[in-house]
Formats: structure tokens, C-alpha cells, sequence
């Protein structure tokens, strides 16, 4: 019994097949930046002001700045 041979996809059949591969990960990716903005944080009481420090790894205090 004879098999097929199965010809690689058209230029055109891979580039639909990346679109619709790129629209689901634009999907996805939404879906987790929806989810966290739904998470409530708790309020931080005598916390940093702005950015989170030890993300960025430096802690300012009362004018005295350390790396840790």
C-alpha cells in the first residue's frame, strides 16, 4: 500500500498559521493583565513611596540610600 507524501505547508498556510498563533498569545496576554489588575493588594502602611526598592535593589530611608 502506497503513503501519501505530505508536502510542506505554502508560504500562505504558514503565515495564517502564525497570525492566528500571534492573536492567541495577544489573547492570552490580556487575560493575565486583566487578572491582575483585579487582585486586591493590601494597603502598605510606613511603606516606600513609589517604586517597589528591593525590585530595584536600593532602600531609601530618611535620606540614607543602601543596596542590599
Amino acid at each position: 500500500m502506497p503513503t501519501a507524501l505530505k508536502l510542506p505547508p505554502s508560504e500562505a498556510e504558514i503565515a495564517k498559521r502564525r497570525r492566528e498563533a500571534a492573536e492567541r498569545a495577544l489573547a492570552e496576554a490580556e487575560a493575565r493583565r486583566a487578572e491582575q489588575a483585579q487582585e486586591n493588594r493590601a494597603k502598605e502602611y510606613n511603606g516606600p513611596r513609589g517604586p517597589e526598592p528591593t525590585r530595584y535593589g536600593d532602600w531609601e530611608r530618611k535620606g540614607i540610600a543602601s543596596d542590599f
